[in-house]
């Protein structure tokens, strides 16, 4: 990408999105396109094509979802999968009609099999079913990565999708009810904390391993990719690390300087019980993560504490 190319970054005010408008500007992109939802709303079809048709952004990079934990898409599996099938068809489609040259779409791990053998390779897509919590997002997911591949083969379209790890970082949401587990657990141990309680039970036995990427990397990661790697195939962003949902929440404990219990609550799913990308061909093509997780989760707990009350995460 040339350092005036004209990028749309949709979602730009979200987790990763806004992680992506950070990093381009550091590296000097600085012809971004942004819009809110309220100026453009992704699952209008017609209000896309119009933008489109006006804007003609050479680079689209798609960061616009609707996310949740695993309470959310457990409950909500038909609005996971309809609007986010909504939003990333109407950005490929009007976005290959109106001659984007380069679009990134953004997948996630959970489109990979619920028994998927470890660590995750990219061909393993489709070879069996998704984790039934998060169903409806993860075939959304897939539907977006495999329309980027078929519009590559058959049009020659620099579309390309990448699968990041479990995303956390600044800019994350802290409300409980739609929050990532990472935020969700900074929360609840943070006010655990400040009313003296005794303990914190986390959803399922603990023992589910978990691979997490900030999201500065992940949008780093992303930045290379559109400069070094053109394929039908998606390809991995990850650390190639993993950690029990136990240990993490130890972690977060520490950080947060709770000193009651970690308690687990077995009864509540815990859902994929390993989840680890396979990153070789990112990091054999020259990218790898700079942010350790302790150091990022410690970054995270400080934003938290200073948009707490701004935010109403109170």
């Amino acid at each position: 990408m040339n350092k005036d190319t004209k990028i749309y970054v949709a979602g730009h005010t979200g987790l990763v999105g806004s992680a992506f408008v950070r990093q381009l500007q550091k590296k000097g992109y600085q012809n971004l396109v942004l819009r809110t939802h309220c100026e453009l709303d992704l699952t209008d079809q017609a209000g896309v094509k119009e933008f489109f048709e006006k804007e003609k952004p050479g680079v689209v990079i798609d960061a616009a979802a609707k996310v949740g934990g695993i309470k959310a898409n457990s409950e909500h599996m038909a609005e996971f999968y309809y609007i986010n099938m909504q939003i990333q068809q109407n950005l490929i489609w009007s976005a290959f009609e109106n001659g984007t040259k380069k679009f990134l779409f953004l997948g996630s791990a959970c489109m990979y099999p619920t028994n998927c053998e470890q660590p995750m390779r990219e061909e393993k897509i489709l070879t069996g079913l998704p984790e039934l919590t998060n169903e409806g997002y993860a075939l959304a997911k897939i539907g977006g990565s495999r329309l980027c591949s078929y519009l590559y083969r058959q049009y020659g379209v620099e579309f390309i999708s990448a699968i990041p790890a479990n995303a956390y970082g600044i800019g994350d949401s802290f409300d409980l009810n739609h929050s990532h587990v990472i935020p969700a657990l900074i929360r609840r141990f943070h006010e655990a904390k400040e009313q003296g309680r005794a303990s914190v039970t986390i959803w399922g036995t603990g023992m589910a391993l978990r691979e997490f990427i900030n999201t500065d990397d992940m949008a780093d990661a992303g930045i290379f990719l559109l400069n070094h790697y053109l394929s039908n195939q998606p390809i991995n962003i990850g650390t190639g690390e993993e950690i029990s949902m136990l240990e993490l929440a130890e972690v977060i404990k520490k950080i947060t300087g709770f000193e009651g219990e970690v308690l687990t609550d077995p009864s509540k799913p815990d859902g994929m019980y390993r989840r680890l990308c396979d990153s070789t061909r990112i990091h054999e093509l020259g990218w790898n993560p700079q942010k350790a997780l302790q150091a990022g989760l410690t970054e995270l707990y400080e934003w938290y504490l200073n948009n707490k009350k701004l935010k109403g995460w109170i």
